[in-house]
């Protein structure tokens, strides 16, 4: 229940995501959301904005799925910002005992621009 609250905390998660900016929900509806995230990037590098779409899918076994799909049209593009291009991955929570959770996170982003994806 912990780390669901932090997956869904879209605004507080920027304190844990590497270089976010700034993320917000666009739009909620079912078990989908759309979400705006702003990231910083090194000199020389535009800084990179992105949408998801985030799809919740409970399993069974009290698992909890959270699969990452980049909407890179969703929205306008912002003024500064290069947006990237390509995001498909996943968080993954699987509880295994009281106090104790796996978690999986795998996600292939483009970044768009002139940065290749085997840099990024």
């Amino acid at each position: 229940a912990k780390l669901r609250s932090l997956q869904e905390d879209v605004a507080g998660a920027c304190a844990w995501v590497h270089e976010c900016k700034t993320q917000k929900i666009l739009k909620h509806e079912g078990d989908k959301t759309w979400t705006y995230s702003q990231f910083n990037t090194p000199w020389p590098v535009t800084p990179r904005d992105s949408v998801l779409q985030i799809t919740t899918v409970e399993g069974a076994d009290g698992s909890l799925t959270r699969n990452l799909l980049g909407q890179p049209t969703y929205i306008p593009e912002e003024k500064g910002f290069v947006r990237v291009t390509q995001v498909e991955g996943f968080w993954k929570l699987v509880p295994k005992g009281a106090n104790e959770t796996e978690v999986t996170y795998q996600v292939h982003t483009e970044p768009g621009g002139s940065v290749p994806s085997w840099l990024a």
